[in-house]
């Protein structure tokens, strides 16, 4: 997929390893496609700014994530498309991807008393994500990071405080929250390149 991510990673399922099903796109070179942008726009420029980023879940084909829906938190198979379902188009025919991660380096400041928002707010200004949902995992705020070709630049989380961004722009940025966070780093070779 791209220097530091293979598409194994983003095919693991507890939720197929549980139930015995594989977890295989239906359309191989859509999912490649957009996984591809996921990795080198948005995952890529973390691991290269901040180091490792760990994969918690990412892509579901329709039945695994038919066998999610109200048991393990999976939305219905139409709200995930171009969403954890890679290989369909979302209602406006338009695709996307999104892997639920988790950043050691925030992590560790996380349980220190760092406020979510920070890693929010720092993402939103450096990156062309499209959706970013945060959770409390166990104490290791993860969060569903999404690329999409048309980016909402919306931010909610489940975690207190309580926060919904839609759309959001800001002029200024929100370079206070995050002052002692590493500068973007780009250095990186895409695949494409």
């Amino acid at each position: 997929m791209s220097k530091s991510f293979y598409m194994r990673e983003f095919l693991y399922s507890e939720i197929a390893n549980f139930y015995g099903v594989q977890n295989i796109p239906d359309d191989p070179d859509l999912a490649i496609e957009v996984g591809r942008r996921l990795c080198e726009e948005l995952l890529e420029p973390l691991n290269a700014t901040f180091g490792r980023v760990a994969i918690r879940s990412s892509f579901r084909s329709c039945s695994v994530n038919e066998l999610g829906i109200g048991k393990h938190n999976c939305a219905k198979n139409e709200s995930n498309y171009a969403g954890h379902i890679w290989d369909r188009r979302d209602a406006e025919g338009l695709a996307g991807a999104t892997a639920c991660i988790a950043i050691p380096w925030f992590t560790d400041k996380y349980e220190d008393g760092a406020d979510w928002r920070s890693l929010a707010y720092w993402i939103h200004d450096h990156l062309p994500y499209s959706d970013m949902e945060f959770f409390d995992g166990s104490g290791m705020c993860t969060f569903n990071l999404s690329w999409h070709e048309k980016p909402k630049k919306n931010v909610t989380s489940w975690m207190s405080p309580r926060v919904l961004l839609k759309n959001a722009h800001n002029e200024r940025g929100f370079a206070d929250w995050y002052q002692d966070f590493p500068p973007l780093k780009t250095s990186f070779k895409r695949i494409s390149d």
